[in-house]
C-alpha cells in the first residue's frame, strides 16, 4: 500500500485527519497552525489546497451527508476551512508576482458554496496570474460591469448546486456577448461537464488542476458573429413547460404538503420541525424537477432524488415518503409531458435503489 507524503516525507494522510479533527473540534488556531507548520516545513501551497484543505471539506460534507456531524458543525468547520485559506494566502511562500493574463473568478448567482472557487482562484494566484476573486452569488449584471471596467481575459465560474444552471447559462451568455470567455467548473455541471457543454461554455474543467492547465494552454473568445442567444442552446425550452412548471412551484408545494398526510400516514405524528423540513425536501424536490426540465436530463432528477432517499435514510426518515410525493407531483402535472417523464423516471430509481438495498441486507424483495 503506498502512503501519500508531503514534500519532506511527512505523512499527507495524517496532515488530512490532524486537520479534520482540528475543524471538526471548531479549533481555528490550531487548524492553521497544522498548515502554516505544513509551509514552513516545505510542503508547496498549491498541494496544501488542494491535497489536504479541500479533501477535509469534502469529508465535511459526506459526513454530514452521513448524518454523523450536524449542520452547525459544517457551517463551522466550512467557515474554518476558508480562514485557513486567507491564511496560506499571506504565508511568505504563497506570495507570487503576477505575470500572466488577468482572471475572475466568481460563483454565479444564487450560489454560496464559494469554497472551489475560492481555492480556484488561490492556485491561479500561485501560478502567475492576475485574479479577481468576486466570491458567492455575484449577480450577473455586476459580473459583466466588472469584466468591462478590468478587462479579464478569462471568466472562471464556479457553481456546486445544479439548481443554479438557469443562473449560470444567463451569465455565460452575458460573459460571452462582450467577448470574454467562460471556463466552468463545480458540482452543478455535472461530473463530466455535460451541462457545461450543454449551456455553452468555452471550457470545462473538473478541478483547479486541469482548469489553470487549460488556462495555460489558453481558451479562445468567443464568437461574437455568430449571435448566439440562449435558447439555441435549448431548443427544448420552446415548449414553455419549464417556464409555467416553475410558475407554479409555490403552489405545487403547498398541494402535496396537503395531501401527503392521507398519503403517508406517520406524518400525523411529525412536529412542526419535522414538518417543517418535509416542506423543505418537498420544496428541493420541485426545484429540481424544474432544472431537469430546464437540461431536459433525467439523470439530473434521478440522481437527487436517490440522494435525497440515501439523506433520509441516514436521518431515520423512510425513503418510502418519496413516493407519494413523486405521485401527487405526477397527478398535478399531468398536462405536462416531459414532467411525467421525469417523475416516472425518479420512481424506478427509487425501487432500483429499494431492491439494491435489500439484497444488500439480505432482506426478501
Amino acid at each position: 500500500m503506498t502512503t501519500c507524503t508531503t514534500a519532506d516525507g511527512g505523512d499527507l494522510q495524517g496532515l488530512r485527519e490532524r486537520l479534520w479533527a482540528a475543524a471538526v473540534d471548531r479549533d481555528e488556531f490550531a487548524a492553521a497552525g497544522l498548515v502554516l507548520t505544513a509551509l514552513d516545513d516545505g510542503m508547496d501551497a498549491e498541494s496544501a489546497l488542494l491535497d489536504v484543505i479541500a479533501p477535509v471539506q469534502m469529508r465535511v460534507g459526506t459526513e454530514w451527508a452521513a448524518n454523523r456531524i450536524t449542520v452547525a458543525q459544517e457551517h463551522a468547520a466550512s467557515a474554518i476551512a476558508e480562514r485557513v485559506v486567507a491564511a496560506l494566502a499571506h504565508h511568505p511562500t504563497s506570495l507570487t508576482t503576477p505575470h500572466l493574463g488577468r482572471v475572475t473568478v466568481a460563483c454565479v448567482e444564487q450560489e454560496w458554496h464559494v469554497l472551489p472557487a475560492r481555492l480556484l482562484a488561490e492556485v491561479l494566484t500561485l501560478r502567475g496570474w492576475e485574479v479577481d476573486f468576486l466570491g458567492a452569488q455575484v449577480p450577473t449584471p455586476h459580473l459583466v460591469a466588472h469584466l468591462h471596467h478590468t478587462g479579464a481575459d478569462v471568466v472562471a465560474l464556479s457553481s456546486s448546486i445544479p439548481t443554479r444552471i438557469p443562473a449560470a447559462h444567463g451569465a455565460i451568455t452575458a460573459c460571452q456577448s462582450i467577448g470574454v470567455p467562460v471556463l466552468a467548473g463545480g458540482a452543478a455541471f455535472g461530473p463530466d461537464g455535460r451541462y457545461a457543454r450543454l449551456l455553452g461554455a468555452n471550457a470545462w474543467a473538473p478541478d483547479a488542476r486541469t482548469a489553470a492547465q487549460q488556462l495555460a494552454d489558453g481558451i479562445a473568445a468567443p464568437n461574437l458573429a455568430a449571435g448566439r442567444l440562449q435558447i439555441d442552446d435549448l431548443p427544448h425550452l420552446a415548449d414553455q413547460e419549464y417556464t409555467l412548471v416553475t410558475r407554479t412551484q409555490g403552489q405545487l408545494v403547498k398541494e402535496v404538503l396537503a395531501q401527503m398526510e392521507e398519503r403517508f400516514p406517520a406524518m400525523a405524528a411529525y412536529s412542526d420541525q419535522q414538518r417543517r423540513r418535509t416542506a423543505e425536501d418537498i420544496a428541493h424536490i420541485v426545484e429540481f424537477l424544474t432544472v431537469a426540465l430546464y437540461t431536459d436530463d433525467d439523470d439530473l432528477f434521478t440522481t437527487f432524488i436517490t440522494w435525497t432517499a440515501s439523506i433520509l435514510t441516514a436521518r431515520h426518515v423512510p425513503a418510502q415518503s418519496l413516493h407519494p410525493a413523486l405521485d401527487i407531483l405526477t397527478a398535478e402535472l399531468k398536462e405536462f409531458p416531459r414532467s411525467i417523464r421525469l417523475l416516472g423516471q425518479a420512481r424506478v430509481a427509487l425501487d432500483c435503489t429499494a431492491a439494491a438495498a435489500g439484497r444488500h441486507s439480505g432482506a426478501l424483495t
